[in-house]
Order: C-alpha cells, then sequence, then structure tokens
C-alpha cells in the first residue's frame, strides 16, 4: 500500500508544536476550532511558515454557512493574499450557492489570487446536493484536493461515498478524508482508495466555568494531542 499522509488541524501555536512533534505530514492552520475553523490570525501564519512540513491557511471569516455575500469573499481574498505573503504552501476556501451547489464565481476570484498554492476545497463539499458534478467543478477550478466525510457526520459513515469519490476522481485530484477519524476507524476508510486522512488529534479541554459564563471560552473547546497525533502517525504507518 502506498503511504498514507497525516494532515492536522490547529488553532494555535501550542498545537502546531503538538502536531509537528507527533509526526503530522501538513498542517491546516486555523483558529476556533470549536466552530468549525476559521481563518487564522496573520501573527500565527507568520509563524508557522517556519515548520518543515507544507502548512495550509483555512480561509473562513465567519462561523456559520458558506454562502458568502461581495464584501466576505473579498475579505477572504485579502486573506489569501496574507497567506501567501507569510509563505504558506496552500489556502483551504470553499463558497456556495444559496441552493447548495458550490458557487463557480467565487470560487473562482479566490483560486485566481491564490495562483500557484496548493487548493483544497474544504467541507462545504459535504454540503451539495450531487458531489460527483461538485468534484468536476473541483477539478476544472484548479483544486488540488477535496477535504470531505463523503457528506456524512463521519467519514467512517461516509466510507462508501468516499470509495466512489477515489474511483470518480481517478487520480485528477486527491480526496482528504476527515470527521471523527481515529486509528481505530482507518482501516475501513483506507480502504476506500484515500491516500491522506485529516484529523484535529485533539483532546477535551474546555473553558473554566467564569470563562464559560462570560462567554470567553466553549464548552467544546479542544487542544491538540501530541500523544494522538503520534498515535495516527503510527497507526497509518502500520496500515
Amino acid at each position: 500500500m502506498a503511504d498514507c499522509l497525516l494532515e492536522v488541524c490547529v488553532d494555535g501555536p501550542d498545537g502546531l508544536m503538538a502536531a509537528l512533534r507527533g509526526g503530522a505530514d501538513r498542517i491546516e492552520l486555523c483558529s476556533a476550532l470549536d466552530l468549525g475553523g476559521l481563518t487564522p490570525s496573520a501573527g500565527f501564519m507568520a509563524q508557522a511558515a517556519a515548520a518543515l512540513v507544507p502548512i495550509h491557511a483555512l480561509i473562513r471569516p465567519r462561523s456559520g454557512g458558506f454562502c458568502h455575500s461581495a464584501a466576505e469573499i473579498a475579505v477572504m481574498c485579502a486573506d489569501i493574499s496574507q497567506a501567501r505573503q507569510a509563505g504558506l504552501a496552500g489556502v483551504v476556501i470553499g463558497a456556495s450557492l444559496p441552493d447548495g451547489r458550490l458557487n463557480p464565481a467565487a470560487l473562482a476570484q479566490m483560486t485566481k489570487v491564490a495562483d500557484g498554492m496548493a487548493l483544497t476545497l474544504h467541507r462545504v463539499f459535504d454540503l451539495v446536493p450531487d458531489r460527483a458534478s461538485a468534484l468536476e467543478l473541483a477539478i476544472s477550478l484548479g483544486f488540488s484536493r477535496i477535504l470531505t466525510s463523503g457528506g456524512a457526520r463521519t467519514a467512517l459513515e461516509g466510507a462508501p461515498a468516499l470509495a466512489a469519490l477515489v474511483a470518480q476522481a481517478g487520480g485528477r485530484i486527491g480526496i482528504l478524508a476527515g470527521a471523527g477519524i481515529r486509528p481505530a476507524t482507518l482501516g475501513p476508510i483506507l480502504a476506500t482508495g484515500v491516500r491522506e486522512v485529516h484529523a484535529s488529534c485533539a483532546r477535551a479541554s474546555p473553558g473554566t466555568t467564569l470563562e464559560l459564563a462570560y462567554g470567553f471560552a466553549t464548552a467544546d473547546r479542544r487542544e491538540t494531542d501530541e500523544d494522538m497525533v503520534r498515535a495516527m502517525t503510527d497507526a497509518l504507518k502500520a496500515s
């Protein structure tokens, strides 16, 4: 079996160091993972650029859905430029129309700004009404890969759809499996043919009672765990 790659999503400098020490092959750089991940700060991007593995910045200006206004798209384009200026290898982007289909105009605008960088289509893909046509659009726009759970809540549940996407892609675009992946679930996921997996490898780290009461933290806060990253890398090597 070909070597498999582990991408770890992190939302702070300590999490970044834990992921690197644990052996992550690539990093998705974010803020606010308890909200599904938002755009990282310019300072965090600049700091992460010194890492010896590829760093891809998530470009998502707010929580909620992926139907973005023109003003939001402009902010996202500026953030892509910031990621380029910081020296990051790629960006993770997505945008949809009100009916859930991918927004080709918005994506074309962003991919133009990101020309020459690695492009990942984020999990907006899991909300589209027709994954087959969305995959072809992603290819036509020059995306390197699609981060997806196969349209399910977890990659394990979406394994049949992941297998179909790998078959349709035929090597033209990468399928990066993500959502709820643990060492124990790798077998069925890798059996779909995917060769890249995405995970937070995080442990619960909720805020204190006072922080929660004042709205400074959420009960869903998690922190990247070095031992969990290492366990995932070891499981991939053994697969």
